[in-house]
């Protein structure tokens, strides 16, 4: 069972930087992907950036260069670098997984948009509050 812990959000003020950490553990396949989302309430999920088993990295939204995903793979450990954060990036930042049996599909899997509906396991999530 794939289970993921997401820590590192906090309190930062405006143009300040958090990066956020999503410890995994439990894969048994060969193929996955990594995803990370944010949330604010009333809202859908918003896919943000993507790596796969391989490290390709995807950005679901070129334009947004300040988030930057990286992964330490002997700590199995997958990083989101959130760079000169603004006040509309606060939210709830997960990070989810999906497993695949091929490695097309992993890449379908990450190009965006990044779809939630294709990550089937979930951290808790953390709460990044940017302040004006």
């Amino acid at each position: 069972q794939v289970q993921l812990v997401e820590s590192g959000g906090g309190l930062v003020q405006s143009g300040g930087s958090l990066r956020l950490s999503c410890v995994t553990s439990g894969f048994t396949s060969d193929y996955y992907a990594i995803g990370w989302f944010r949330q604010v309430p009333g809202k859908d999920r918003e896919g943000l950036s993507c790596i796969t088993s391989d490290d390709n990295t995807y950005a679901d939204d070129p334009s947004r260069s300040r988030f930057i995903i990286s992964r330490n793979k002997a700590e199995k450990t997958v990083y989101l670098q959130l760079n000169n954060l603004e006040p509309e990036d606060t939210a709830v930042y997960y990070c989810a997984a999906g497993v695949a049996r091929r490695k097309t599909t992993v890449l379908a899997m990450c190009a965006p948009p990044l779809g939630a509906a294709d990550f089937t396991s979930w951290g808790q999530g953390t709460q990044v509050t940017v302040s004006s």
